[in-house]
């Protein structure tokens, strides 16, 4: 039973197929799901001082509650700022990809009749798109 057990071993081939699988195992059954808890637990105790604080200024005076809107109204500007940043930067990333796929892709294939280079292209529309979608159809809060 030992011998049959340990010798899986004996074939490197074998060795690195569950050297592996134990790797996979504790990233996507140990390590992927403690992280994703933690991080959970963090934005929900997070979530909780935000709200707790925002109600005791609101609680405080009649000034309080006209402060507690204003940051209110701050951060929902800012959160959405930050992700029209990100919108743009993404769509700025999209398009270097596309074009770099198309200038290598097509240095690789030389004068050939077929044009899968332009392949390329997809992952530069979506970047256009990104940014069509932040400059033009995004509501803009204004401040």
């Amino acid at each position: 039973m030992v011998h049959l057990v340990l010798g899986i071993f004996d074939n490197p081939v074998n060795g690195l197929w569950v050297f592996l699988s134990i790797g996979a195992v504790a990233l996507f059954a140990v390590f992927l799901p403690t992280v994703t808890f933690f991080d959970k637990q963090q934005k929900e105790r997070e979530a909780f001082y935000k709200a707790e604080t925002i109600r005791r200024v609101a609680e405080a005076s009649g000034e309080g509650a006209k402060a507690a809107l204003e940051l209110l109204k701050t951060q929902s500007h800012m959160e959405s700022q930050k992700k029209r940043e990100g919108m743009k930067i993404g769509g700025l990333i999209c398009i270097a990809v596309g074009v770099g796929s198309v200038i290598f892709m097509r240095a690789m294939m030389g004068s050939e009749p077929d044009a899968p280079y332009l392949a390329g292209l997809i992952p530069a529309l979506v970047g256009v798109a990104m940014l069509v979608y932040v400059y033009a159809l995004s509501g803009h809060d204004e401040y």
